[in-house]
């Protein structure tokens, strides 16, 4: 029988790790880092692997990220209580659950199309004390008008340019996070709307997200 495993201590294990190499420096991001069990959002077989830094699979050909990376971008938003946000990529809801810790769950809007990882990930989120969030089935491409408008939207997969309904479900100020670029290889790039509806943009890290499938990003 192999060593039970201490989730918890790999998990502070893992956020000084993310302090000390520079990803993490708003204590907000490092608290809820800290708070989110990354097992609870994986399938039984990669568990053993929840608190190394590289991104793993949950199933349908889809990842988790890396924490690095997911650090980065939550430290690249400036999230603050209260401000509603729309995520795009639902994936197991573990990304969801981080930003529930920084905005509250009832701020947070997730949209995922692939049906059966958004009945998962309803489910991870309930099991830690997330259920609040809303996970709803569609085309993330499109955003979600229902609940805008957004003070952030997040993408976790990437797109070969923002699409047009996210800028439109921005509110004043509002920003955009998302990998941009081919399909196999982007830069996140951080996007903040004028006040003539236009967006401001500038390129941040080179990374590598699965695509994002839809009518204004790629063919399935």
């Amino acid at each position: 029988m192999g060593r039970e495993i201490d989730f918890a201590a790999e998990r502070g294990r893992m956020v000084d790790r993310l302090v000390r190499g520079g990803y993490i420096h708003n204590p907000r991001v490092r608290e809820a880092f800290l708070a989110v069990p990354r097992e609870s959002f994986l399938v039984p077989e990669e568990r053993a692997e929840a608190y190394r830094d590289t991104p793993l699979s949950i199933g349908h050909n889809q990842t988790i990220s890396a924490p690095s990376m997911i650090a980065i971008m939550l430290e690249e938003a400036l999230l603050q209580r209260g401000e509603r946000i729309l995520e795009i990529g639902t994936g197991s809801g573990y990304h969801a659950a981080l930003l529930s810790s920084l905005v509250g769950p009832r701020n947070v809007i997730s949209i995922e199309r692939v049906e059966a990882l958004a009945e998962r990930a309803r489910s991870n989120l309930a099991s830690v004390g997330f259920g609040e969030v809303t996970v709803v089935v569609g085309d993330g491409s499109l955003g979600y008008p229902d609940r805008a408008p957004y003070d952030c939207i997040m993408a976790t997969a990437g797109a070969p340019q923002i699409p047009d309904p996210w800028a439109a479900q921005l509110s004043s100020r509002g920003r955009i996070l998302a990998p941009i670029g081919p399909r196999h290889g982007q830069v996140l790039v951080i996007a903040t709307k004028r006040a003539d509806g236009g967006l401001d943009a500038r390129e941040g890290t080179p990374c590598a997200f699965v695509p994002l499938v839809g009518s204004q990003a790629w063919p399935d």
